[in-house]
């Protein structure tokens, strides 16, 4: 188990992550820090890891399937889920999700591939989530999704 700020376990050696901050509108060389320094209220979340920006201190998760490894000592570069959001640009980004996934989870497989395909297609580059870096991105992204179910009514 590990908690501290800026934790530095074996594999990490304080590791940072060159990553576009939507607040700074920049690239920061992010540092990787515990839940306990992005969420100290959240004691549930002390052990998840983050890329935290140096200049407004928002951050941005990491993909958690690297953590077992990692945490047993072996070197990996622990991936940033996207780019560092600002807390309106999180609003927006759960929003998507809310509306995004039932037409993916508990589906057959291949689904979730599909769907992203359909809205990298229409936003004529390749789309997720994580990286979107404006309102307007989200709000083009949220009409694309609204017009899948309208056309999944249609059927």
């Amino acid at each position: 188990m590990y908690h501290g700020r800026n934790f530095n376990l074996a594999g990490t050696k304080g590791q940072q992550m060159n990553l576009w901050c939507c607040e700074c509108c920049s690239y920061v060389d992010s540092m990787l820090v515990g839940g306990d320094v992005v969420y100290p209220h959240r004691p549930d979340l002390y052990e998840k890891k983050f890329y935290q920006c140096p200049n407004c201190k928002n951050s941005v998760g990491t993909h958690q399937q690297w953590g077992k490894s990692f945490v047993k000592g072996r070197d990996y570069n622990i991936r940033a889920l996207g780019c560092i959001p600002n807390a309106k640009l999180k609003f927006a980004r759960g929003k998507i999700h809310e509306i995004l996934d039932p037409l993916w989870k508990g589906k057959r497989p291949g689904t979730r591939k599909r769907l992203y395909k359909r809205i990298s297609r229409e936003l004529g580059y390749e789309y997720h989530t994580g990286n979107t870096k404006t309102i307007e991105e989200c709000r083009k992204v949220y009409r694309i999704i609204q017009k899948i179910y309208k056309e999944k009514d249609n059927k």
